[in-house]
């Protein structure tokens, strides 16, 4: 083999093992940002079911207090009719 075969082989070797340690340290990058993109998506998960058993607790909480208030203005309605009535 001539000299600047040698130098050429040489030099591939180097940017081969380069690209290879590249590829490696991005590999590890990867893993690491895909191993916290699923903790944030788990922890983004359970914070939309709170807010959604919240929710539903809120609703099932608010719907006597309406029905109580529409009860409420059927009685004082009732109630002004009859004074009405009697007078």
């Amino acid at each position: 083999m001539s000299s600047a075969a040698e130098i050429l082989v040489i030099i591939i070797s180097i940017f081969l093992g380069f690209f290879l340690l590249l590829g490696i340290i991005l590999t590890i990058y990867l893993i690491n940002l895909t191993r916290q993109i699923r903790r944030v998506t788990n922890s983004a998960e359970r914070t939309i079911d709170s807010f959604g058993s919240i929710a539903s607790k809120v609703s099932n909480a608010i719907s006597p207090v309406i029905v109580a208030q529409m009860v409420a203005k059927m009685i004082k309605k009732f109630k002004k009719d009859n004074d009405k009535e009697e007078k």
